[in-house]
């Protein structure tokens, strides 16, 4: 059990490796295992691409060669942080993979809910006469997948609210104005949170007042899409957030027009459940997490609807006389680590 915690816990580490490529599809580690040594492991490649049982049989053969590949996976384990898939989407079934192969062991972190797998993927396992064994280190395999499995069982984007505030608990200036409360390592690090996931949002004042790309300037990867609340489109065509850089969404009172990058799209009853009608649509694109960066009114909307899964919340040492409150979430953080000068503390809604 202890080696199968250990091999469990190399599927995240790879799984991890496709954070903002994979989505919609969840985000999945295999290592195949023969011998007590890895000859083989692999993780979800892009959208559309191999999954990660795949590239952990293809590793193994490219090292071994194909031929004693094969007769070495007859005695191997092979471990999946997910269970492997039983439809024909854009790749074939892995677990009529695997069955092919006729691996000895199969051990899955946990199951996966969409209904086209949820268990069916094990069943063919089990069927085969293939030995296995679900749920090593199942929290931490869900965890990994939580954004997934939000918008499989819920129907919505998994939502990251993300704020800093001073460390009195002020969040803007009270006069209009950009006036930074961070330090240059948190910036980065949010620009980071920006390439994993799938959009970005924020409301009207802070498209106006900080004029925000919401790209992914200080981090390697791709741009999410941007997401502008503006109910009645007063913010501006020259705004950093219309350029091409990345496709942006914007839910509106007015009018729908897609063209291009830009996406106008006319909500009924604007104000009415407003957060949930933008997370359907969102959904309905197939926009699987998406980051809440503001302003104040924006967060707060989200939070007192109760839509939200996770919070981020930088907590600068500086103090303010005076300004705009930040948001309140009304519990203690899940864990708090520092980054600089800052203080950033996670938040669960559970």
């Amino acid at each position: 059990m202890v080696h199968d915690e250990a091999y469990m816990r190399r599927c995240l580490d790879l799984a991890a490796l496709g954070a903002g490529t994979v989505s919609p599809n969840p985000m999945v580690g295999a290592v195949i295992v023969c011998d007590g040594r890895i000859i083989g492991e692999g993780y979800t490649s892009p959208y559309g691409g191999p999954h990660a049982e795949v590239n952990a049989v293809q590793d193994a053969m490219r090292v071994l060669g194909e031929e004693l590949a094969k007769q070495l996976f007859k005695r191997s384990t092979i471990y999946v942080s997910l269970e492997p898939c039983a439809h024909h989407g854009n790749t074939p079934p892995c677990a009529d993979m695997l069955v092919r192969h006729r691996f000895a062991r199969v051990v899955i972190g946990c199951l996966d809910p969409f209904a086209k797998v949820n268990g069916q993927g094990l069943q063919k396992l089990q069927a085969s006469g293939m030995v296995t064994e679900v749920g090593v280190l199942e929290s931490e395999c869900r965890f990994m997948n939580r954004r997934f499995f939000t918008r499989i069982t819920q129907q919505r984007p998994y939502v990251i609210l993300k704020w800093a505030e001073t460390n009195n608990g002020m969040f803007a200036p009270v006069e209009p104005g950009q006036a930074w409360i961070s330090n240059k390592a948190s910036k980065q690090l949010v620009h980071k949170w920006r390439s994993e996931e799938d959009a970005v949002l924020v409301g009207t004042a802070t498209a106006l007042l900080d004029n925000p790309s919401l790209t992914v300037r200080l981090w390697k990867g791709r741009n999410p899409k941007r997401v502008l609340i503006d109910r009645d489109l007063v913010v501006p065509a020259d705004a950093a957030l219309y350029d091409e850089a990345a496709e942006t969404i914007v839910f509106n009172a007015i009018k729908t027009d897609w063209h291009a990058k830009l996406k106008l799209i006319a909500l009924e009853n604007f104000p009415l459940y407003l957060p949930q009608n933008i997370l359907y649509q969102l959904y309905l694109m197939d926009v699987q997490s998406i980051i809440i960066e503001g302003g104040v009114k924006t967060l707060q909307q989200f939070i007192h609807a109760g839509i939200w899964d996770e919070a981020r919340v930088f907590v600068s040492p500086t103090t303010w006389t005076n300004g705009i409150a930040s948001p309140v979430l009304n519990q203690d953080p899940a864990s708090s680590i520092a980054v600089g000068s800052d203080t950033l503390s996670f938040y669960f809604n559970t």
